[in-house]
């Protein structure tokens, strides 16, 4: 058993069910390209798959949520000719949904990583949820332990173009705990560039105004006006 975890409390938790598990942490080194670093646990995940024991890979989250290492390890084992599945968990958005009280089956939503929503310039429905993932991260490739303050500011100036200064966002940060409260952090749009920002944060972009109904399509489905 390998375990990559954000905290060393679950760490801890893991080996005393599984007391030869390993943490892949080693792996991560400050300065060093991220592909590098993901390339190598993934080898390392498999290469006693390769020697025909069973591993079983244990990360944070939901391990196919953000997460290239749930998805390339699966991908290149079954490439390989072995038996390979992902499990399904909890992931960041489960708990902000929670946390929240956002419900994305109401007015929608939409989600991006930022490096990507700001390099591909993505259309928004301001009038649905919007969640950010990645936030302190923007456009930095190797491990960081500090946000990446010119990042937000640019995404402060790309979300200004298409909300008011004044719109409230919120920095979210799931708690690992169940006795432990989350991390929520309220501020102006406006100021978002210099807010005080936890290392693994999500951005919560709520909806503008509400959607307007298309009265055609309405009267076509026989939906009234309180519909």
């Amino acid at each position: 058993m390998y375990y990559l975890l954000a905290d060393a409390a679950s760490g801890v938790w893991v080996e005393t069910l599984h007391p030869s598990a390993r943490s892949l942490h080693s792996h991560y080194t400050s300065g060093r390209v991220r592909a590098e670093i993901y390339d190598e646990i993934v080898e390392a995940i498999l290469a006693p798959v390769r020697k025909g024991r069973r591993v079983c890979a244990v990360f944070y989250g939901h391990p196919g949520v953000f997460s290239y290492l749930g998805h390339e390890s699966v991908r290149r084992a079954r490439g390989e000719g072995f038996a390979a599945a992902m499990l399904p968990a909890i992931s960041a958005a489960d708990c902000l949904f929670a946390d929240l009280g956002v419900d994305p089956g109401v007015g929608g939503l939409q989600t991006y990583e930022a490096t990507d929503f700001l390099v591909f310039s993505r259309s928004v429905e301001t009038t649905a949820a919007l969640i950010l993932w990645q936030v302190t991260a923007i456009g930095e490739r190797r491990t960081v332990t500090e946000p990446n303050r010119e990042g937000l500011r640019v995404l402060k100036e790309r979300l200004l173009e298409l909300y008011p200064a004044d719109h409230v966002v919120s920095l979210y940060e799931a708690s690992p705990y169940p006795i432990a409260d989350p991390i929520v952090r309220q501020t102006a749009l406006s100021a978002l560039g210099e807010a005080d920002v936890s290392p693994l944060a999500t951005l919560y972009v709520p909806p503008l105004a509400p959607p307007r109904a298309d009265p055609d399509v309405s009267a076509r489905l026989g939906l009234t006006a309180p519909d």
